[in-house]
């Protein structure tokens, strides 16, 4: 006992130099000190250096550290050791939250006495788990209003990340996802970029150590993914994969793990449904040998293909289907697993930032723009989009009287060239692998409408944002909402002679029964449930003079206080048990806000149309950023400026003539 007790003081002591070692609390947990020898208070300052640099290139307010990685794994390979690399605190907890002015650790009581030691005090402070503030708290007490605290969502639970993600909408802030690890690229840019991903080879335990066969293992889970309802299983833990195939490996230390996901569908009579994504997706013939003598046939990939295959086997699943995961599973296998056209919008939000930039910007300067080239124009731009398939129909793009008739389809000769006094009215979507779109934008080509078309215009976008905020019982049939969308103009004795909504196919047709949201009932209708995408698009008609349409794609959530929807913290019920369900909208496309009478819309409205436009700037400002697109990008955060009602000083600003508000114009940089 001495001899062990000296060990451990020495191995404190020489903190620059430790190697792994592995011992016991006495409640049963494990400490976990990684190899640190470059690890130095020494080189601290350049390593938070580094990093507080990379978060000014994201345009990250925060970015947070946990001790995780892609599997929720207790212990660490060294490629994951984040944490480590950045405060120098080795262990096995702690999280850390970087700012530009601040650096904090939050830990345990275990590692207080160890973090004055490992750690540069002059840089980083000492959060106690326990006693000073929790990591939201913290966060939502201290960022500022449309800050971004950012985090590497394969090493963020579900569980962790949805309370974190609602308390800081509560404060304004924004929590988003990055998939490239910032701390892995500051490691980068100073010349010690993190170690390979350990991937050795597997070992094979046979059933005298198992017990069971790996086929019998399937069958049971099988038969559990059945009586759940759902389409398949995806396993992220580490050691239950190992268990269900009795496979073991060493990519982590003392853990006889290896980095893998496994997915399980409901039908197992083929062995593409039984998936594995492990390495680079070949197994050793001892490996496939073991598989086979115990039954089991199985399908391998990539490790890192795990993301876009599960997106697009989401996608492939009928509007209804159900994929099991558990909330320790990361955020990202839930993005990915529920992207299903979300990854299609975003590249269609991509495309039509681009085409409404181009035309307003060729108007502006006096070339003779047609409805035919902005037609050609974005089809141009969204077949450079990754798996594109063309358009979904024909593009609508009427300017000036034109945008009048509903179905309008521009002449491939003599189409009406675009005037700078003209509402134009621009209906389009397009074809992907991962989904299929539509979307309407009407925009006023110098921002400045009349009073009638002012009028109109916000008019719509309420009926617009009502019917997007309503929440309504499950099986509710579509007719029954679609008073919501034409209120505001039924106030001024207004309408529109079309419908309000219909459903989309997945890379199908952009018309999709049975569920629409019409004036009158429909016979076929089954009623609403989760997981349906719908159309938004109320519009108004000005014969011979100009058209307005407001359309985006929306998919059926349920309503609970943890959900993505307006109405979420003032939920108190589920309606006896039916279920509370609404609208999340996945177009992404900022709207003209410069044609809106913003003293006729009332708080609700307003909050919703700017965090909407936060979330097109935050999802596709990356991409053009990253693209070099630096004049769309400029464009789309114009756009996307915060509106208020209390805005009474306009002007216009070059060279696209936009109408914003000198009081209210906040521009993120």
């Amino acid at each position: 006992m001495l001899g062990l007790t000296y060990f451990l003081v020495t191995i404190s002591l020489v903190y620059g130099q430790i190697r792994h070692f592995n011992w016991a609390e006495p409640d049963g947990a494990t400490y976990d000190v990684v190899d640190t020898t470059r690890n130095t208070i020494g080189n601290s300052l350049e390593r938070l250096t580094s990093m507080r640099q990379v978060l000014a290139d994201y345009k990250v307010d925060a970015y947070i550290v946990p001790t995780s990685d892609a599997h929720d794994s207790q212990y660490l390979s060294p490629a994951d050791a984040r944490r480590e690399w950045l405060s120098g605190l080795s262990g096995s907890s702690g999280t850390l939250v970087v700012t530009a002015n601040e650096a904090l650790l939050w830990t345990d009581a275990r590692y207080f006495t160890q973090f004055e030691m490992q750690v540069d005090t002059s840089l980083w402070t000492l959060m106690r788990q326990g006693t000073d503030p929790s990591i939201q708290n913290w966060l939502t007490s201290n960022m500022a209003l449309d800050s971004v605290v950012a985090v590497d969502p394969t090493t963020y639970t579900r569980n962790a990340w949805i309370p974190l993600e609602t308390a800081l909408k509560a404060s304004n802030v924004t929590l988003e996802a990055i998939s490239e690890n910032l701390v892995d690229i500051a490691r980068t840019n100073i010349g010690d970029p993190p170690p390979p991903r350990p991937n050795n080879d597997l070992i094979a335990l046979t059933v005298d150590f198992t017990g069971r066969r790996s086929s019998d293992k399937i069958a049971e889970l099988l038969s559990q993914i059945r009586s759940a309802g759902a389409s398949a299983l995806v396993l992220t833990a580490l050691d239950d994969i190992a268990y269900t195939l009795n496979l073991r490996g060493s990519d982590i230390p003392y853990n006889p793990v290896f980095f893998s996901y496994l997915i399980i569908k409901d039908n197992v009579s083929s062995p593409e449904n039984v998936i594995l994504f492990w390495g680079n997706g070949v197994l050793h013939s001892n490996i496939s040998d073991h598989l086979q003598s115990e039954g089991l046939q199985i399908q391998t990939r990539d490790y890192s293909d795990i993301f876009n295959y599960l997106s697009q086997y989401s996608n492939s699943l009928p509007i209804d289907s159900t994929i099991w995961l558990t909330n320790d599973a990361s955020h990202a296998i839930f993005l990915a697993a529920e992207s299903g056209f979300r990854n299609a919008h975003i590249k269609d939000g991509v495309a039509l930032v681009r085409g409404l930039r181009w035309v307003e910007e060729q108007v502006a300067a006096g070339a003779n723009i047609t409805e035919i080239d902005v037609s050609d124009k974005l089809e141009e731009f969204r077949r450079m989009e990754v798996d594109s398939h063309g358009p979904s129909f024909a593009t609508i793009a009427g300017a000036g009287k034109n945008g009048a008739v509903i179905h309008y389809k521009p002449p491939l000769e003599g189409s009406r060239v675009i005037g700078r006094n003209d509402m134009l009215l621009v209906d389009s979507g397009g074809q992907y692998k991962d989904g299929t779109t539509d979307i309407t934008r009407t925009r006023h080509m110098s921002a400045s409408p009349t009073d009638a078309q002012r009028m109109t215009f916000t008019r719509v976008m309420k009926g617009q944002i009502s019917l997007a905020t309503v929440v309504f019982p499950r099986g509710t049939v579509g007719h029954t909402l679609e008073s919501f969308a034409r209120r505001s103009l039924w106030e001024v004795g207004l309408n529109y002679g079309h419908g309000t909504g219909h459903g989309l196919g997945h890379f199908l047709n952009v018309h999709e029964g049975p569920s629409w949201i019409l004036s009158g009932p429909s016979s076929t209708d089954p009623g609403i449930v989760e997981k349906m995408i719908f159309s938004n698009e109320p519009g108004y008609y000005e014969v011979e003079e100009y058209g307005i349409r407001h359309e985006d794609v929306v998919e059926v959530i349920a309503v609970t206080k943890d959900a993505d929807h307006i109405h979420a913290e003032s939920i108190v019920g589920d309606f006896g048990g039916a279920g509370a369900l609404g609208f999340h909208t996945i177009s992404l496309v900022p709207h003209q806000t410069a044609c809106l009478d913003v003293k006729l819309l009332d708080d609700l409205e307003i909050k919703y149309l700017n965090d909407y436009h936060a979330r097109v700037l935050a999802t596709i400002g990356p991409i053009l950023k990253e693209r070099n697109l630096t004049e769309d990008f400029e464009w789309l955060e114009r756009e996307c400026a915060p509106i208020s009602r209390d805005a009474a000083i306009l002007v216009k600003t070059s060279p696209l003539l936009m109408v914003v508000s000198v009081a209210t114009l906040w521009l993120r940089t």
